[in-house]
């Protein structure tokens, strides 16, 4: 008796042997049914126990597509996301009728033939030859299902489909001896499994139990004789007999299966006879997929956990080997999205920001010391609907993640200035003239030894919110009422080079991915930043200098097959930004903000704040970032577009003459942190002394009527960096000109052969 070879295939006697008898019935199904304007020898004449041989030995199954579910931080579902809707299950829970209903349609004699049925074989090329046409096909169940696996390897490449499906000889060759291996290796009842998890159903259903969720709502092990019947009937067109859009054709179709259930012995026909009189009795459950079904407004928290996966080199060295993954899908993420804080921040959105309005907000809460993030929402709902106001631009994250180039963050950058001061030696009571107005000083050190020089012909002049805001001031109360002239004061004394290097420590970084220029202007807020960024950034202080870079997944699994293994997944890396001493003496300053500054109507009461209020040139953009020792947010309210200046403007219903920092971001990000806070700890900072720096009384009462502090409410640029009227100017009159004009490239600078900064050069 000859052997098998080493590799586990058979002896080229056997297989001789065994191509022979198939190469005729390849040859007649092939010739005579699938192509009948050929010979009954067509394969034959074509085939030879060599090409046969060369074929692999083992056909490659790739594991199943599935759908992947995407869970908060408690285990509850956000959204589910697949490539193809799928639920892998064993056998034993699909109902005995489903199993009998398949074999009875597709493959009768599937029990009692190997991989190929001679006899399906001659029966149908009979009735084929009487027909005329291709009335009826010869493939056993087993080389459907090997057809099934090259169509599902192909994926969602139209080319590898085409080429999986194609009526060519070379495929059917391939499908036959690979169906015999199969049968081989899996027997009978695996075969039977595997063919209900593979096969399309129809209305993006893949295999039985999402087919079963689809048409009746149920599992596919509850489905009853006609529910399984009409299932069955669906495979071989699914576009045909389709129950949602063709009921008609459908009912026809599951009788015709119920019938052939009969014929074969598996239900009496009286049972038959009652199933067909039965309605198709359908409970559609509509296909859903994507972050556009995520609960509690975490679409784009859902759409950053995809992007997260499709670009983070722990999921795969390349583009390709991610997405792969991904698109296999059968994942269970496990997110850091606290419930309780997602519900706090869009409930907070809705009350303050309509989706129908000009403008729009995003917040984002961030943990600090871990990085994780808690919380991302937008007053713009998540979809492609755009004339309802939906969007899929993610308002919250960098341009690389799904956002948009960012927005100037204004003031709330003034406390990383600050820091960079402490690092580099300043005392915490550091007065500075900071007089209401003064020429932009040059030159100011940068990096590398180099000097930036404001040589424009025409230096600008800045000056603070309004006239009687004239210093000297100490660095705490210069803070806390946010004064231009201080800040910049201050970066002209310490040279820039500090900054842009303690905003990289802190994580603070364009949005658009380009490096932060060497220019002055930055004390001001001018670089375009996300609101996840620097909700981060404000972390580092909350966490005592600590900074940890944001992260959105806690663990990830994936099942294949009938196993479950755990994949790598991002972690977040912790770093100190700043001393422990300098992070608590600006948690004192911005303490200070919240207490008694422009963001006291962000406050919490009795539990200890911190933030910073901020509001961009021409007020395209307000912000207030803030934070308490366990929670850190940002709240960002504008124009995507930058095109809607937010004067004389309604926000959520109320009317507003100018919009400050502190008085629509303020409340945003009170009411989000007071939600999200709840039953939580009440931690405290690590209050700092900070001795007063001038001693002499101050005018407490002279900017009460302020709206916000660096906000100018004259209309100007950068909280009073180009001034106008400013004796607490009515909402409603018109914006002055600027008395002077602005050098060109001031606030973004300009890189021609070396000039870089506010209309100045290096030198």
């Amino acid at each position: 008796m000859p052997k098998k070879r080493s590799g586990g295939g058979l002896s080229p006697t056997q297989q001789a042997a065994k191509f022979l008898g198939v190469s005729v019935l390849a040859g007649a199904v092939l010739a005579g049914i699938a192509l009948p304007a050929v010979g009954a020898l067509g394969l034959a004449a074509k085939g030879s126990v060599e090409s046969f041989d060369e074929l692999p030995a083992n056909m490659k199954t790739p594991p199943l597509s599935q759908r992947t579910t995407i869970l908060d931080a408690d285990g509850g579902k956000i959204a589910t996301v697949y490539s193809r809707d799928r639920t892998v299950v064993p056998l034993k829970d699909v109902s005995p009728y489903m199993q009998k209903a398949i074999v009875a349609i597709e493959d009768s004699r599937f029990y009692q033939h190997g991989a190929v049925d001679l006899k399906g074989v001659l029966r149908a090329l009979n009735k084929n030859a009487r027909s005329g046409e291709v009335a009826q096909g010869a493939s056993t169940l087993t080389q459907q299902y090997v057809k099934n696996v090259f169509v599902e390897e192909a994926g969602d490449d139209p080319t590898k489909v085409a080429q999986a499906t194609q009526q060519t000889i070379g495929r059917k060759i391939r499908e036959l001896k690979y169906a015999i291996q199969v049968e081989e290796e899996l027997g009978k009842k695996k075969i039977l499994e595997n063919y209900l998890n593979i096969t399309f159903f129809g209305q993006q259903a893949y295999g039985v139990e999402a087919a079963a969720q689809r048409y009746f709502s149920k599992s596919a092990k509850d489905l009853n004789v006609q529910e399984a019947a009409l299932l069955a009937g669906i495979v071989q067109s699914p576009s045909r007999y389709d129950p949602v859009n063709d009921e008609a054709e459908a009912t026809k179709r599951r009788n015709i299966v119920l019938q052939r259930m009969a014929e074969v012995g598996d239900i009496s026909r009286a049972q038959a006879a009652e199933a067909m009189k039965a309605p198709l009795g359908l409970k559609v459950s509509k296909p859903k997929n994507g972050c556009i079904t995520a609960v509690k407004g975490a679409g784009f928290f859902c759409d950053y956990v995809r992007q997260v996966f499709l670009t983070d080199p722990v999921f795969g060295k390349t583009k390709e080997e991610r997405a792969k993954v991904w698109n296999q899908g059968g994942l269970t993420v496990r997110t850091t999205l606290d419930p309780q804080a997602q519900k706090s921040a869009q409930r907070s959105i809705k009350e303050h920001v309509y989706k129908s309005d000009e403008v729009a907000t995003a917040a984002t809460i961030v943990q600090p010391g871990t990085g994780k993030i808690l919380a991302m929402g937008q007053s713009r709902p998540y979809g492609v609907d755009i004339k309802n106001g939906e969007t899929t631009l993610n308002l919250s994250v960098n341009d690389d993640m799904g956002g948009g180039m960012g927005y100037q963050p204004g003031s709330t950058f003034k406390p990383i200035v600050a820091a960079a001061a402490l690092e580099d030696g300043m005392p915490a009571n550091k007065v500075y003239s900071s007089p209401y107005q003064m020429a932009y000083p040059s030159p100011v050190s940068a990096c590398d030894g180099k000097r930036w020089v404001n040589d424009s012909g025409n230096p600008a002049k800045l000056e603070n919110e309004n006239s009687s805001e004239v210093g000297p001031y100490d660095m705490k109360e210069a803070t806390a009422k946010s004064v231009n002239t201080y800040y910049v004061q201050m970066i002209s004394d310490i040279g820039i080079c500090p900054v842009t290097t303690m905003a990289k420590k802190m994580g603070v970084e364009r949005a658009d991915g380009d490096k932060m220029p060497q220019v002055p202007s930055i004390a001001l807020g001018t670089q375009e930043v996300s609101p996840l960024t620097m909700a981060n950034g404000y972390a580092t202080f909350a966490s005592r200098g600590m900074y940890c870079t944001p992260v959105a997944i806690e663990s990830v699994s994936q099942r294949v097959g009938d196993r479950k293994k755990s994949l790598e997944v991002p972690k977040s890396t912790c770093s100190r930004a700043m001393s422990e001493k300098t992070a608590d003496t600006i948690n004192t300053l911005l303490k200070g903000v919240v207490e008694d500054g422009t963001g006291s109507k962000a406050g919490l009461g009795s539990r200890p704040s911190a933030g910073k209020t901020g509001t961009t040139d021409e007020r395209y953009a307000a912000w207030f970032v803030g934070y308490t020792p366990n929670m850190a947010g940002a709240v960002w309210v504008g124009d995507p577009a930058h095109k809607r200046k937010m004067s004389g403007i309604t926000i959520g219903g109320q009317s507003y003459g100018k919009v400050f920092g502190g008085e629509v971001p303020g409340p945003i990000w009170r009411v989000m942190m007071s939600g999200a806070l709840e039953g939580k700890p009440v931690e405290q900072f690590n209050d700092v002394h900070i001795p007063d720096g001038i001693n002499r009384d101050r005018d407490k009462n002279r900017d009460d009527d302020r709206g916000d502090e660096d906000d100018n409410d004259n209309g100007g640029f950068i909280g009073g960096l180009v001034g106008g009227n400013n004796n607490g100017g009515g909402g409603g009159e018109p914006l002055p000109a600027p008395s002077f004009s602005i050098p060109e490239g001031f606030f973004r600078g300009q890189d021609n052969g070396g000039g870089n900064g506010n209309g100045g050069r290096f030198g």
